[in-house]
């Protein structure tokens, strides 16, 4: 299966996918320069790609993308579903850490466990989806608070370092970690967060969660259409 490739499609989407927010339009040098095909490579596919609509050529000589891409996106956003994408990545924090994973949405200034994956071990920390909880302790909590906009001490050091922990705040018993987690546009759709049990769930078992949820947050970052 792997072998099954066409290659004129392979360099008409490394074409388009050159480009990004901080570059809507390329030179054909850079665009060269980001693909490694020769220039004339370029300008043939950009033939097909012109006529199909996912490429524009301002009068200018450089290339931005075409409406074709929009209206693809915009299928891709409404047939969307979030736990679609994040459900798969709870799952995966579960299976590597073995504690429980969350992703926490801030609502009416409360946070609301959205989706959860538990953790399959007997002593864990259980919480059903939809669940309401306070703003003010709790890992997730302060994540969120950092992106919306709250100044308290823990919010601004989530933000400051990308991530919050906590340790028996809100349960004497919980620890738990969370980073944020961004679309594809960059814009803050929620807290991703691993807790347990705060005698199992220690200072290294945490330094793994951790790097397991920056993992999970930046595949998120890609596959998250932008938000309404």
């Amino acid at each position: 299966m792997g072998q099954d490739r066409v290659e004129a499609v392979e360099r008409a989407l490394t074409i388009l996918d050159a480009f990004a927010a901080d570059k809507p339009e390329l030179t054909l040098a850079e665009l060269a320069a980001a693909t490694g095909f020769y220039k004339s490579t370029i300008l043939r596919l950009f033939g097909s790609l012109e006529r199909l609509g996912y490429l524009i050529r301002e009068p200018s000589g450089a290339f931005r993308l075409g409406p074709s891409l929009w209206r693809l996106g915009s299928i891709y956003r409404h047939g969307f579903n979030l736990g679609d994408a994040i459900r798969p990545e709870l799952r995966r924090l579960v299976e590597t850490t073995r504690e429980t994973a969350s992703f926490y949405v801030g609502e009416d200034k409360t946070r609301v466990c959205l989706f959860r994956h538990n953790s399959p071990q007997p002593a864990r920390h259980h919480l059903d989806e939809g669940s309401r909880l306070p703003m003010d302790a709790g890992a997730s909590a302060h994540v969120l608070n950092a992106y919306s906009g709250t100044t308290s001490v823990k919010a601004k050091s989530a933000k400051a370092q990308g991530y919050a922990v906590s340790l028996g705040e809100r349960d004497p018993h919980v620890a738990a970690i969370a980073v944020p987690v961004f679309d594809s546009a960059a814009c803050f759709r929620g807290a991703l967060a691993i807790s347990g049990p705060i005698s199992r769930f220690d200072k290294a078992a945490r330094a793994t969660a951790l790097a397991e949820l920056k993992a999970a947050a930046r595949r998120l970052s890609v596959v998250l259409p932008a938000g309404d």
